[in-house]
């Protein structure tokens, strides 16, 4: 490996931002990849433009770099693979296959490692669909198989859902029925793990969302019986990937029960947490799972920590705001409604101060 390597990262939104931050210290270099001229991406390090189709860019994007990532999980297979003939990528690309498509994913979880999932239903015609709902007694969620991501592309199906309508306005395609897990919370697990299998866990997340989309991670989620059962299945679901970077595993948990909703094959947004809260954060840790340099520590800083996302706009305070142990991230994108332009970490020693910090925190951006 080059003392200081070039790591190009395809897509060039926020993830691919901090873990750039995150990386110049170590004296890494940084290239990104998006179709989008104004990726936020492109406020740190050089940004090349074109669609993911086009071979000759690249091509050489690929050239510039000694080792390849990626800022979200679908970018295009395709892609990924002409990328890496010409270097070094990870995670592999027959990861992004998998998570692209939701029902890969839990045929993966149930089928090929025997893990707890909801019951699901691939409906690709309006009487699979018909089927797949009485199956699920007319309870539960009809997802687009790919693309689908912070609750776009999904449905909620109860028994007073028109389904003819709804069938005609989504004008077929390829979907999965997801029969509802009426869940207590949801937690995430985030594993890094090297080619050597070496592997570190962070805490246990508890995540809170509004429209499908995250708002607040927790950290340490409370422990409960099911807790060690959340670590062991993120790292079989690694371990037979074969995997190499930061593997996020959501969970929901009920009671006396955990099951898998889905896989993110990168960072993650409930592990911003970690770039104050953590002695190494998930986004250096991916890093260094990737070019093979010993795994950080994983240890909190403090004893909790908790992660708030700025949906559609940033707060006007976060400009000016300096509170103790509130940390402000902001991506430089421009604001739209459900769109996350940007994030706020806090840390406590313990889980009463967290909360105090938490709702201050609140006040101080005048929450409802």
């Amino acid at each position: 490996m080059n003392k200081f390597p070039t790591i190009g990262i395809l897509g060039g939104g926020q993830l691919a931002q901090m873990l750039a931050l995150d990386g110049y210290p170590l004296g890494f270099r940084f290239v990104f990849f998006d179709p989008t001229k104004d990726a936020c991406a492109g406020l740190v390090g050089k940004l090349i433009v074109a669609d993911y189709n086009n071979e000759i860019a690249l091509e050489e994007f690929a050239k510039q770099c000694d080792f390849v990532t990626y800022d979200f999980e679908n970018v295009p297979v395709s892609a990924a693979e002409f990328v890496a003939k010409n270097t070094q990528i990870f995670p592999h690309p027959s990861v992004l296959e998998v998570a692209q498509d939701r029902l890969k994913e839990k045929v993966l979880f149930r089928e090929q490692l025997n893990l707890p999932v909801g019951d699901f239903y691939a409906v690709d015609s309006y009487s699979e669909l018909l089927f797949a709902v009485k199956s699920c007694g007319n309870d539960g969620f009809l997802k687009t198989r790919r693309m689908g991501y912070d609750g776009k592309g999904q449905y909620r199906i109860t028994a007073k859902t028109n389904l003819k309508e709804l069938w005609s306005q989504i004008d077929g395609g390829s979907f999965i029925l997801e029969k509802a897990v009426h869940f207590n919370r949801e937690v995430s697990v985030i594993i890094a793990r090297n080619a050597q299998g070496e592997h570190a866990f962070y805490e246990l997340c508890e995540n809170k969302h509004k429209q499908g989309i995250l708002t607040t991670t927790l950290v340490p989620a409370v422990a409960s019986e099911n807790s060690p059962k959340a670590f062991e299945y993120a790292q079989k679901i690694a371990d037979k990937l074969n995997y190499v970077g930061v593997l996020t595993v959501e969970m929901f948990e009920t009671d006396g029960c955990l099951f898998i909703n889905e896989m993110a094959p990168r960072v993650h947004n409930s592990g911003h947490w970690s770039i104050e809260g953590a002695v190494t954060s998930q986004f250096e840790n991916h890093l260094r799972a990737g070019l093979g340099i010993p795994l950080g520590s994983t240890a909190m800083q403090s004893g909790y920590a908790a992660m708030i996302n700025w949906i559609g706009e940033i707060p006007s305070v976060g400009f000016t705001s300096k509170e103790k142990d509130v940390h402000w991230h902001i991506y430089g994108k421009q604001n739209r409604p459900g769109r996350k332009v940007g994030h706020s970490t806090v840390v406590a020693d313990n889980a009463e101060e967290l909360h105090q910090k938490v709702v201050n925190l609140a006040k101080l951006l005048g929450a409802k």
